[in-house]
C-alpha cells in the first residue's frame, strides 16, 4: 500500500504554509509592489511585432546573449562582473541555496525581510537564521557579526531597501558585514529604481559580494526576469545549477526591446517616486497612524487595529498587504504599494473612512 504524503514529504515542508497570493479581482490592487503603469502604446506596438515573429517552436537562446548585453548597458554592470539570469529573483535565490547546501550549511539574513529567503532555505533543507532588526528597522550590526561568528554562514542575504520595512540599511554597517562574512553576501536590490543607491560599483573590491536585481518592480513583473551580478569564479559555479532554457523566448525578446527604451521606465519610476512622497505625507498626517520613511515603491504604516483596517479597505475595493501577525515588530502594520495618482487618492479616501468609522 502506498504511503500517505505525511510519510513521504519532509517534516519541515509539511509544517509550511504555501505562499499566498490574494485574489485581486475587481480591486484597486496595491498589495504586490508592482509598477501601476502600462507601457506606452507605441512601445506595445513594437512588442506585438516581436511576438508575431517569435520562433515559439524553438528553444530560447540558453545564454540569453543579446539580453545580457542589453542589461549590461541599461544597468551599468561593471566590466569585470558576470551575469546570471533567472526566472525572477526567486529562482536565483534557489540556485544560490542549492549550490551551497552542504550538510550543516546555514543561511543568515535579517528579520523581518523578504520571506523567500527563509522559505527557499527551508525548501532546500538548509538551516536559516534571521537576525532581528533594531527598533528603527536598521541593522543590528553587533548581532549580525555575532551570528556570522556563531553560524559561519555560506550565504548572507541583505535586501536594500528592505522589504517589508522599505528602508535602506546603513552602508557602513553593510560593508562591515561583507568584510566579516566567510561566504557570499547577496545584496538584493529589487527596489533600486526607487532608491537610487547601489552596491554594484563595489563588486570589484569585494569578491564575495553579489548583487541581485529584478525587472519586476520597474514595470515588467509579468516577464519574471531576475539577474545576479558578480565575480566570474562564483557565477561560473552557479551556472551549473541553472536549469537549461530558464528564461523563455518572449521574456528575452520583450525585455531586450523594452530596455532599449530605458527613458520610459525612468519616467515611470520618477512618477512613482513623486506619488510616494504625496502618499507618505498624507499618511503621516492621519491621526492615529504611524507611517515609516521608505526608499522603495511602498509605504509601511501602523494602525490601531490592522485586521479591522485591512478588512475595511477591502470592503471598499482596496487591496493592500496585512503584515499583522507575520512578525512581532510588524504588529498592526499594513503595507501599501504606491499606485497611480487616482489609485492613491482612492486608497487615502477609503482609509480616512475606515479610521473614522
Amino acid at each position: 500500500m502506498a504511503k500517505p504524503p505525511e510519510q513521504i514529504i519532509r517534516d519541515e515542508i509539511l509544517a509550511l504554509q504555501a505562499y499566498h497570493v490574494a485574489d485581486a479581482g475587481g480591486m484597486v490592487k496595491l498589495d504586490a509592489m508592482e509598477n501601476p503603469y502600462r507601457l506606452p502604446e507605441p512601445l506595445r506596438g513594437e512588442l506585438s511585432g516581436l511576438i508575431e515573429h517569435a520562433e515559439l517552436n524553438r528553444y530560447p537562446d540558453p545564454a540569453a546573449t543579446q539580453l545580457k548585453a542589453r542589461l549590461r548597458t541599461a544597468l551599468a554592470i561593471p566590466a569585470g562582473a558576470e551575469l546570471l539570469l533567472g526566472n525572477g529573483s526567486d529562482e536565483i535565490i534557489q540556485m544560490l541555496v542549492m549550490a551551497t547546501a552542504r550538510p550543516g550549511t546555514t543561511v543568515v539574513s535579517v528579520d523581518p525581510t523578504f520571506v523567500m529567503f527563509r522559505l527557499i532555505a527551508t525548501f532546500c533543507g538548509v538551516r536559516y537564521h534571521g537576525v532581528p532588526l533594531a527598533q528603527d528597522f536598521g541593522l543590528d550590526t553587533d548581532a549580525m557579526l555575532e551570528a556570522i561568528a556563531t553560524h559561519n554562514p555560506a550565504l548572507i542575504f541583505l535586501a536594500y531597501p528592505n522589504n517589508p520595512t522599505g528602508n535602506l540599511f546603513d552602508e557602513a554597517a553593510m560593508l562591515h558585514i561583507i568584510e566579516a562574512a566567510p561566504g557570499l553576501v547577496i545584496v538584493d536590490e529589487a527596489y533600486h529604481a526607487f532608491a537610487g543607491k547601489s552596491f554594484l560599483p563595489r563588486l570589484e573590491r569585494y569578491p564575495n559580494l553579489l548583487v541581485m536585481r529584478t525587472l519586476s518592480k520597474s514595470g515588467l513583473a509579468g516577464l519574471r526576469l531576475g539577474l545576479l551580478a558578480g565575480a566570474p569564479q562564483w557565477l561560473t559555479q552557479l551556472e551549473k545549477v541553472r536549469l537549461p532554457y530558464n528564461v523563455n523566448v518572449l521574456t528575452q525578446l520583450i525585455a531586450e526591446r523594452v530596455l532599449q527604451h530605458q527613458a520610459v521606465l525612468d519616467e515611470q519610476a520618477a512618477a512613482i517616486r513623486a506619488e510616494r512622497t504625496r502618499l507618505s505625507d498624507a499618511l503621516f498626517a492621519v491621526p492615529g497612524i504611524t507611517a515609516y520613511r521608505t526608499d522603495a515603491n511602498f509605504v509601511l504604516f501602523r494602525v490601531p487595529d490592522a485586521p479591522r483596517a485591512f478588512e475595511g479597505l477591502r470592503a471598499r475595493g482596496i487591496l493592500i498587504k496585512n503584515l499583522h501577525g507575520s512578525h512581532p515588530v510588524l504588529t498592526h502594520c499594513l503595507r501599501v504599494t504606491v499606485g497611480t495618482p487616482d489609485e492613491n487618492t482612492r486608497f487615502l479616501a477609503a482609509l480616512h473612512d475606515v479610521v473614522a468609522a
